[in-house]
């Protein structure tokens, strides 16, 4: 099944993709936009423009396990998502996802600009195989 995942952030949004094996998870874009309507319209759009059955938003969980109010604002943004797009929504923990994508790119000489603008697909990407591969 195609699954489509969401790193929700305040001024970017990334998102993410997997082939309909649930093998390999890629990156497919970030979303410039901070007013919800028209963010849950887009991520609709981007579910439709994929073919995705089902979506997976990270949550922001902190280090010690507890949740704070980003995680609200996920499950938020989550349910609104459900609603808007007839498909399931999911949640999957995302703590260090950050870390491990500006790792990946630094890795991989990506710099400056090229990896502010890439850095919350890249999280995303790390957000889905996670689930991909603890759903496996």
């Amino acid at each position: 099944m195609i699954i489509m995942s969401v790193d929700y952030g305040n001024v970017r949004t990334g998102v993410a993709y997997c082939d309909k094996n649930e093998i390999l998870a890629s990156p497919y874009t970030v979303i410039k936009e901070k007013y919800a309507p028209k963010l849950i319209e887009r991520l609709c759009t981007a579910a439709a423009e994929l073919s995705a059955e089902q979506i997976v938003v990270g949550l922001p969980i902190n280090m010690d396990g507890t949740r704070g109010h980003r995680c609200e604002d996920c499950k938020r943004l989550g349910k609104e998502l459900q609603e808007k797009s007839k498909l399931p929504v999911f949640y999957q923990d995302e703590r260090l996802t950050t870390v491990i994508a500006n790792n990946y790119l630094s890795d991989n000489n990506v710099r400056g600009k090229k990896k502010k603008e890439n850095i919350d697909a890249v999280s995303a990407v790390v957000i889905l195989q996670s689930y991909i591969d603890k759903h496996k």
